[in-house]
């Protein structure tokens, strides 16, 4: 078959219906990524600064409905990936809620910044404060209501942790 003219092959349309059909399929195949919810912010960045009530099936539940099932069950916690999420200008990788296994109800969030440049964002963005608990390389950082900054790796864990209450029917 010869090979068609300059002006066969740059015609408009001719091409197109089989470009459409592979982006169109590309489109299909790429998993759906959910925007956080305008909401993240005050919910989970309350959470985890201890500014608000924990209850975990509710944090489970709201999670869950913005960012689908949780990709782990991992040491007393449900994993969530948050794809775009952030606190306070930093970027959110994933949020962990306590599952009933555990001793405490927490809610905690692992941001992509040192602990140094998060503890500034929350200075900034929440005037929360923050002391540092002892001397160490690697120190744990303390505000007044509770909230604790770690060390995760190169990154860092925000998260508010409380005594679970007893249950009602306990005489």
């Amino acid at each position: 078959m010869p090979f068609p003219s300059d002006a066969q092959a740059h015609r408009p349309g001719r091409l197109a219906p089989a470009f459409g059909l592979l982006l169109a399929l590309l489109t299909a195949a790429a998993p759906a990524r959910a925007a956080a919810p305008s909401t993240f912010g005050s919910v989970i960045g309350n959470a985890v600064l201890c500014l608000d009530h924990l209850d975990n099936a509710y944090f489970y539940s709201y999670l869950s409905a913005s960012f689908g099932p949780p990709y782990k069950r991992q040491g007393g916690a449900y994993w969530f990936t948050t794809d775009e999420a952030t606190l306070w200008g930093e970027a959110v990788k994933e949020v962990i809620v306590s599952d009933d296994t555990h001793a405490l109800t927490f809610i905690g969030a692992v941001v992509d910044a040192t602990p140094e440049k998060l503890e500034q964002a929350i200075v900034t963005g929440a005037g929360l404060h923050y002391n540092r608990k002892d001397r160490s390389n690697f120190p744990v950082r303390e505000s007044n209501p509770g909230s604790k900054i770690v060390y995760f790796g190169d990154q860092s864990k925000v998260f508010c942790a409380k005594y679970k209450p007893l249950p009602r029917d306990i005489p």
